[in-house]
């Protein structure tokens, strides 16, 4: 039986393939960004050995902390294609070919459709299907997203040029010379030219998007949704009145 899905079908059935597979998961997306819910279900699968297939475009958006939680994954394999845009997702028993990206803003927002396969009544289609994924992942290269230590005498990580941002009234509007974590929210020196602690800039530094949005505040450390802190503006606009008015 062939179904027709639309965006929040998409997202449902994409869900259910991801939570019933028993011996293979096949996520090709050229674009990734996990949901809670979807990590929860692929680390559920890799506890049961399932083996977990990634392909994403090589050039693409990849959230990186979303690569380091699959390359930390016992089953996953991972792999890059060039000029990836196919959206498929496959077990042993269903495929869905989509419009959707494994993109948790394309779940979200965007208005898509799909097509859902089951192997027991389309098999013939089924067989097509998991043979293009399969020519897909052979013309594919594997891939390894690697974070190099940081030292003192290491030149692996390139600094980014300081924004000159003036620290006018920086100890009095925070209290100290303490600041927070874009990302984690661990406690850091306060230094809005570098607002993110040693572990997560390494990650940072791999892609180097200065408009990637992160969590939290620099100046006061604090997860407000109306607030979009990234490595560009990394202070809330509460604390940027008190720290250069």
């Amino acid at each position: 039986m062939v179904k027709f899905l639309e965006t929040t079908g998409v997202s449902y059935e994409l869900t259910q393939l991801i939570k019933n597979s028993r011996e293979k998961l096949w996520l090709i997306s050229p674009y990734l960004q996990l949901n809670d819910q979807i990590k929860i279900q692929i680390k559920n699968r890799d506890n049961s050995n399932v083996d977990i297939r990634v392909i994403f475009r090589e050039d693409g958006k990849i959230n990186p902390d979303d690569m380091l939680f699959l390359q930390e994954l016992t089953m996953s394999h991972i792999f890059a294609c060039p000029n990836l845009h196919s959206k498929c997702y496959l077990n042993e028993d269903t495929a869905i070919i989509t419009s959707m990206n494994l993109y948790q803003y394309s779940q979200q927002n965007n208005k898509e459709m799909g097509i859902k396969i089951d192997k027991a009544e389309e098999r013939e289609l089924y067989d097509e299907v998991y043979a293009e994924a399969n020519a897909i992942i052979s013309s594919s290269r594997p891939f390894q997203f690697e974070i190099k230590k940081k030292t003192d005498d290491s030149a692996s990580i390139k600094k980014e040029p300081q924004k000159n941002i003036p620290k006018k009234h920086t100890e009095e509007a925070t209290g100290s010379n303490k600041g927070y974590c874009i990302r984690c929210g661990e406690m850091i020196k306060f230094d809005p030219n570098h607002p993110l602690c040693d572990k997560c800039y390494q990650i940072w530094a791999k892609f180097g998007d200065k408009k990637y949005q992160e969590k939290y505040c620099h100046a006061c450390g604090k997860n407000d949704p109306s607030h979009k802190s990234s490595y560009e503006k990394p202070i809330c606009y509460s604390c940027y009145k008190k720290l250069f008015k």
